[in-house]
């Protein structure tokens, strides 16, 4: 627990504050920090009459040469955990420093203290991505899953929801940036860990639907009090844990076929639009090539603020700050050119369904 590191650390800190030299010793009375470098290694006898009686020990001018290694000064017995970690020594004339000697030992415990949880909370973490690796995979170890969350404490019940939160700008830790979300989670209700450096993965574990989109906003919210630029999308609820891995292929093509302005998005509500990225490429091909012209292409973003207003003439005028002569003059255009007439649902979606092809066929053509 005692580490070389840790013990060098308090050594500076200490040191710097009381100007005095300090000594750590470990749990063999060995120097293994000191502002007196040439003493590390050393054997303190001072510090090992203080592991074996467990009491301060206070070395007087006339008693030095008494104890091989040590300095006049006052040796005091490091506890964690109710338990000798090693000594803390602090050189000098003991009744000028006597009063020091419990604030430093304070102070040196809350040190440990302090690394030891921040470690735990690193080991933690480090364990919680490595099963977040695992449900990820397309065949996951189900014992190395289960071994991960009993050393974690955490039992994951259906039903699951993933939710992915890409992030492109931020001002906070990745620790931080978990801590928060876990916070609003609950510690037994979700899985939350970095999968890349700018993408989190965000698992609810045995919520209600109500539940569930209660502190799907609360995260929101969060990210949105915190000032990130982010885009954040979610599956559908579902019971089996080998379903991990499609779902978060769900939240990807989520991401992948939206709008990049969208800042939440439901796989739910795109989920007929990501259908048309799973056919094949030369069926896809062969439908948007037999639909989409040249005019359709025109009015493309007309389109498609008609079929977000679903199919709502003046209300799709009026986002387009358009005369509503204007707009039914260019959807009688299109039924003219194509021979499908938006304003009828079955021709608007097999319009919808074509631009939604073309525009995945081009995305293919762009990544080539």
């Amino acid at each position: 627990m005692l580490t070389r590191e840790i013990a060098k650390t308090i050594v500076l800190e200490t040191s710097l504050r009381l100007n005095r030299n300090i000594n750590i010793m470990d749990e063999k009375g060995i120097i293994i920090a000191s502002g007196d470098t040439s003493r590390i290694d050393d054997i303190h006898e001072g510090a090992l009459e203080v592991l074996k009686s467990g009491k301060t020990l206070i070395i007087h001018s006339n008693e030095k040469g008494v104890w091989r290694g040590a300095q006049p000064g006052i040796n005091l017995p490091i506890l964690f955990q109710d338990r000798i970690v090693g000594v803390i020594g602090i050189t000098g004339n003991p009744e000028d420093i006597k009063e020091l000697g419990g604030i430093v030992k304070m102070t040196t415990e809350l040190m440990i203290k302090e690394k030891f949880i921040a470690s735990q909370l690193e080991w933690k973490q480090r364990t919680k991505e490595m099963i977040i690796e695992e449900l990820l995979k397309g065949s996951p170890s189900y014992s190395n899953i289960e071994r991960g969350l009993n050393l974690i404490g955490l039992n994951l019940t259906s039903p699951f929801i993933t939710h992915i939160i890409q992030l492109t700008e931020r001002n906070i830790t990745n620790q931080s940036l978990t801590d928060k979300i876990e916070g609003i989670i609950g510690e037994k209700h979700g899985l939350v860990g970095f999968i890349s450096i700018n993408r989190m993965f965000v698992a609810f574990s045995g919520l209600t639907q109500q539940e569930s989109d209660k502190k799907l906003r609360s995260i929101y919210l969060e990210l949105k009090k915190l000032r990130l630029k982010f885009r954040l999308a979610y599956c559908t609820p579902f019971q089996s844990m080998s379903k991990f891995n499609q779902s978060y292929i769900d939240c990807d093509l989520a991401l992948k076929i939206t709008d990049v302005e969208e800042d939440l998005i439901s796989f739910a509500e795109v989920e007929a639009k990501a259908l048309i990225y799973k056919i094949d490429h030369a069926w896809g091909e062969r439908f948007s090539n037999r639909i989409v012209n040249k005019t359709l292409i025109k009015f493309a973003d007309t389109l498609e603020a008609y079929f977000k207003n679903n199919l709502n003439i003046q209300k799709t005028a009026n986002d387009l700050y358009l005369h509503r002569n204007t707009l039914i003059y260019r959807l009688n255009k299109i039924e003219e050119e194509t021979g499908y007439d938006p304003k009828v649902f079955k021709d608007a979606l097999t319009i919808q369904l074509a631009l939604w092809t073309d525009k995945k066929l081009k995305s293919e053509e762009f990544i080539k």
